[in-house]
C-alpha cells in the first residue's frame, strides 16, 4: 500500500521503527483485503488537533483516539483510469494512543498500531453501530494484530 505518514503538528515525532511497523501494518492489511495498490493518508495527531477535528467532521466536543475519512464516502469525484484507489485518511492521537496502552497494560507500539488498523477497517467498510458489526469488526481486528505477531 502507499502510505503518506504526516504530523500534525509537524513537531510531533515518534521513533524510525514504529513508522517502519505503520507501513508495514498497511502493507498487511492491503494484502488481506486486495487492496495493496491504495493509497493511504495517516495522520499522527496529538488531542488538541483530533479533538477539533471531531468537533468539526462529528459534532463531538472531545479529543478521540482514531479518526477514519473514506474517500469512497466523500463527495469527491471519482479517479479514472488509474490503478490505485485512494482509500482514505486515518487520523490517530499519539496521546490518546500512549494513555490507553497505559490503561490497557500493553505497549504505546501495540496501541498505535491497533488504532491503525481500526481506522483502516472502517476505510474498507467495517463499523461497530450494531453489535453484529462490532464482533464481525473485533474478529477481523484479531486476525489482523496476529498477522502482525503483535499481541497484548
Amino acid at each position: 500500500m502507499n502510505t503518506t505518514i504526516s504530523f500534525e503538528p509537524e513537531t510531533l515525532t515518534v521513533e524510525e521503527n514504529l513508522l517502519e511497523d505503520i507501513l508495514r501494518a498497511a502493507d498487511v492489511v492491503g494484502e488481506i483485503y486486495g487492496v495493496e495498490n491504495s493509497e493511504l493518508s495517516l495522520t499522527l495527531t496529538d488531542d488538541e488537533h483530533i479533538h477539533a477535528l471531531n468537533k468539526k467532521f462529528r459534532g463531538i466536543d472531545r479529543a478521540t483516539d482514531v479518526l477514519s475519512f473514506a474517500f469512497r464516502e466523500s463527495d469527491e469525484p471519482e479517479i479514472i483510469g488509474t490503478d490505485f484507489e485512494i482509500l482514505g485518511d486515518v487520523i490517530i492521537s499519539l496521546e490518546r494512543a500512549k494513555v490507553q496502552a497505559e490503561e490497557f497494560g500493553h505497549s504505546f507500539k501495540r496501541e498505535v498500531i491497533f488504532l491503525e488498523v481500526h481506522g483502516l477497517l472502517h476505510l474498507l467498510g467495517y463499523d461497530h453501530m450494531e453489535e453484529s458489526e462490532r464482533q464481525e469488526m473485533e474478529t477481523e481486528q484479531k486476525f489482523i494484530m496476529e498477522k502482525l505477531g503483535i499481541g497484548r
